[in-house]
């Protein structure tokens, strides 16, 4: 299959990458490295167009010849959004409507597209069903249910066109980044344990989330592309563990999980700060919809993850440290 992933040096979009080139497909890559990396396509055998989702000619250029688009790019995070939502506005509505009449214009099957559970705000019934009142409450949320109403808009209004909108939990993985002022929580807080440096949650802890680990997205990207779906049913799906973990929770695994890798790991205690504005109390994933739809089942943990996300974490310190060592001597 000729494929394209928007976002394809990102922490989620690269893991898909990877996985589309070890079956055989196609694949091209539009990203413009903004958050993305070129380290997380290395040794991939890729197209790569360098360019910005606001620019339809770039989005055109990507999309000609392909067959399904798995469209992850995107400005991620809530408290960016807050901070600056005129940006966050161009890059997740504008740029994922050029996306779509790109897709559009040049005949492609099918657009996957990559949005959130940030779309359902406060959330009244948990786990929470596609069905739920759509209440989003930071930019960022907003941004991703315009994008996901244009989705479905232009299934419904142009022939032979299918979306389909997967609504992430929080995905957790390989390759997340855990530098910078918008890290996210689980590869902060493992690389400052390892540091032994501060650990902070907002609030007292007892905030919950569905943490996904990012194999099983990749599995229900590979699966949207190709089900069947009827058109009286609503292609929107959630993507999550199903499973519900508070900050507490979280914290304690993180730090059990680094010291039966390293068992001379310091222990240590969170800080707590205030809230943050724009967050959700609780969040948790219905995936009833997923498995009847696209076959979807977890195949990983919250602990299966972390245990793996350690390990090679480890092992990239381990050849770094190697290197160091090699080009000292």
């Amino acid at each position: 299959m000729k494929a394209l992933v928007t976002g394809g040096a990102g922490f989620i979009g690269s893991n898909l990458v990877n996985a589309l080139v070890e079956r055989g497909d196609d694949v091209r890559v539009l990203d413009n490295f903004s958050t993305g990396s070129r380290a997380n396509l290395e040794g991939l055998d890729v197209d790569v167009v360098e360019g910005e989702l606001r620019s339809y000619e770039r989005v055109h250029a990507a999309v000609r010849g392909i067959e399904v688009v798995y469209h992850l790019g995107a400005l991620g995070s809530v408290p960016r959004s807050v901070q600056d939502p005129l940006t966050s506005n161009g890059v997740n509505v504008e740029g994922t409507l050029n996306v779509l009449l790109a897709a559009r214009d040049e005949g492609v099957r099918r657009v996957i597209f990559s949005s959130s559970t940030s779309v359902y705000g406060t959330a009244r019934e948990l786990p929470t069903p596609e069905s739920t009142p759509l209440d989003p409450i930071s930019p960022y949320g907003v941004t991703k249910l315009a994008a996901e109403r244009y989705c479905i808009s232009f299934a419904r209004v142009y022939d032979s066109f299918e979306t389909v909108v997967l609504r992430y939990f929080n995905v957790f993985g390989p390759r997340q980044d855990p530098e910078g002022t918008y890290a996210a929580v689980i590869p902060k807080w493992i690389a400052a344990l390892l540091k032994h440096t501060p650990v902070v949650i907002n609030g007292d802890g007892e905030t919950s989330r569905d943490f996904c680990f990012v194999a099983d997205v990749v599995q229900a990207n590979l699966l949207a592309a190709d089900a069947t779906i009827a058109d009286a049913d609503p292609r929107v799906c959630n993507i999550g563990s199903g499973q519900r973990t508070t900050l507490n929770q979280l914290f304690e695994i993180i730090q059990g999980v680094l010291r039966r890798q390293n068992p001379s790991l310091q222990e240590q205690k969170p800080i707590y700060q205030a809230f943050r504005p724009g967050d959700v109390r609780h969040s948790v994933a219905d995936i009833t919809k997923a498995q009847r739809v696209l076959g979807y089942a977890p195949w990983y943990s919250l602990e299966q993850g972390l245990e793996t996300v350690v390990s090679k974490l480890k092992a990239v310190e381990t050849a770094r440290s190697a290197s160091r060592s090699h080009s000292t001597g």
